[in-house]
């Protein structure tokens, strides 16, 4: 078994990359293991600790790209490291995977798709793809010469069949257009095939693993595929009364869907993801067929019933594997949310010490059954972190069923923090379908874009995607 390691920034990645084009290129005894990162540049790879965990999978090979981000742009980032210092990085990456015993393969970046009016591609990656080169050549590292066949290839095909490669993403007024970095399923097969072959050619020990036929789009794949191009989707969403019509964020994120999509909020009050399953709802949501199963449980979960209650880290865990394993098994994508925000502030921010609890589970299973997962906790407690209690309860709801159960008072409590007004469910419905289209990328046509001034404010998770 051999170990490679991709090492880069988001157009490496699976889901906005070549990642998953490249890894499906090698027969089954190479390890192919995506550790790049969207946004991440030399400088920042390191900062975040990034490359120490990539260096602890002891790869045989790393395929190392990055530029998109070291890039200086006319609006500075921290991000962004001069040409000088990005050859500095480059050379520190190259020595440490050597001492590490690997062996370290530079890859010029992927061209952005920039179109002139010549109907040829101008690249503004050109002078750091010459510092790479300058590395390798001094170094004598194994390169593999992307930006220059990215090229060629684009130019050779043209503008229109780009569009195709690519993922899309919002304008300023919420337009849906091409995103000219970054790339859909198949982008990902075109561009992953030469970069294997190219991998292949440059390292030749590691030629009989590269499949001698392109390799094809799964089915997973195919219907990514047919999605970004407009066919129907249907989108399910399965929880607790914080996801359901009444008091929940389903109805809001149902209301930035296109025509194009069927929205089913299946969520009930009252329910955990033992109750759920125990009494049917399950069964009955995944009659509906979807193609994406949204899950988000929790609230419930903590309840000391025994009707409801899971234990964090083994019941309610079990319970989402579940969940993952059976909408896997007819043929749906599911997704993983961690609980919404309770709103009762303590010491001036929101407290949710015990829904961390599930957060932390949900976001554990998640990622070891590499399924995307929305991090709402986290990204309701960082839009109510900037409120006060008042503002806040700008978002309750009045006279919902669960009120009393949810907030552990005998008698109606005055204020309902749980549950969502419509305020509420079009802001939270909202930051849901934004952060979904973050990684489920070819869902990004079917979610109705804001201007970026209604956006403005409302928090977003790591994204695969860059900011070019």
């Amino acid at each position: 078994m051999v170990r490679i390691d991709l090492i880069g920034d988001s157009t490496q990645t699976d889901n906005a990359g070549y990642g998953r084009g490249f890894c499906a290129n090698f027969t089954a005894q190479v390890d192919c293991l995506n550790m790049a990162r969207g946004g991440a540049s030399t400088k920042t790879f390191r900062e975040d600790g990034l490359w120490d965990k990539a260096l602890a999978t002891k790869p045989d090979y790393m395929v190392i790209q990055f530029g998109h981000n070291d890039e200086v742009s006319k609006v500075p980032m921290l991000r962004q490291v001069a040409l000088p210092q990005y050859v500095e990085n480059l050379k520190r990456f190259v020595t440490e995977a050597r001492a590490a015993g690997i062996t370290p393969v530079l890859v010029t970046p992927l061209t952005r798709r920039y179109f002139g009016s010549d109907g040829k591609i101008h690249s503004d990656l050109t002078e750091y793809s010459e510092a790479m080169r300058g590395v390798a050549k001094e170094m004598k590292v194994p390169l593999i010469e992307l930006q220059n066949e990215s090229i060629a290839y684009l130019d050779k095909v043209g503008e229109a069949t780009a569009n195709k490669l690519a993922i899309t993403k919002k304008d300023n007024d919420g337009k849906t257009i091409f995103d000219k970095t970054h790339l859909d399923w198949a982008g990902s097969y075109v561009f992953g095939r030469i970069v294997a072959v190219d991998l292949g050619k440059a390292v030749p020990q590691l030629q009989k693993y590269v499949l001698p036929e392109a390799a094809k789009l799964p089915p997973e794949g195919v219907k990514a595929m047919k999605i970004i191009a407009g066919g129907p989707v249907t989108i399910v969403l399965v929880g607790d009364s914080t996801v359901a019509p009444q008091g929940g964020w389903g109805p809001g994120f149902c209301a930035v869907m296109t025509k194009n999509v069927t929205c089913v909020d299946d969520a009930l009050n009252g329910r955990s993801t033992k109750s759920f399953i125990d009494e049917g709802a399950w069964a009955k949501a995944l009659a509906k067929r979807g193609d994406y199963y949204l899950i988000q449980f929790g609230h419930n979960d903590e309840k000391p019933n025994p009707d409801r209650h899971t234990d964090p880290e083994t019941t309610y865990a079990a319970n989402i594997r579940r969940y993952i394993r059976e909408a896997r098994a007819i043929g749906a994508v599911p997704v993983v949310l961690s609980p919404l925000a309770r709103r009762t502030f303590k010491d001036d921010k929101p407290s949710n010490d015990d829904l961390k609890l599930y957060a932390n589970a949900a976001r554990r299973v998640a990622a070891e059954e590499d399924v995307t997962f929305v991090d709402l906790l986290s990204l309701s407690d960082a839009l109510l972190a900037k409120m006060t209690q008042e503002q806040a309860d700008g978002f309750d709801a009045v006279g919902h069923a669960d009120a009393k159960a949810e907030n552990g008072d005998k008698a109606a409590p005055k204020l309902d923090r749980t549950h969502l007004d419509p305020l509420g469910q079009k802001t939270f419905g909202r930051i849901v379908a934004d952060n979904l289209i973050r990684t489920q990328v070819e869902l990004g046509p079917d979610v109705v874009g804001a201007p970026a001034a209604a956006a403005d404010g409302l928090p977003t998770q790591a994204a695969p995607t860059d900011g070019h």
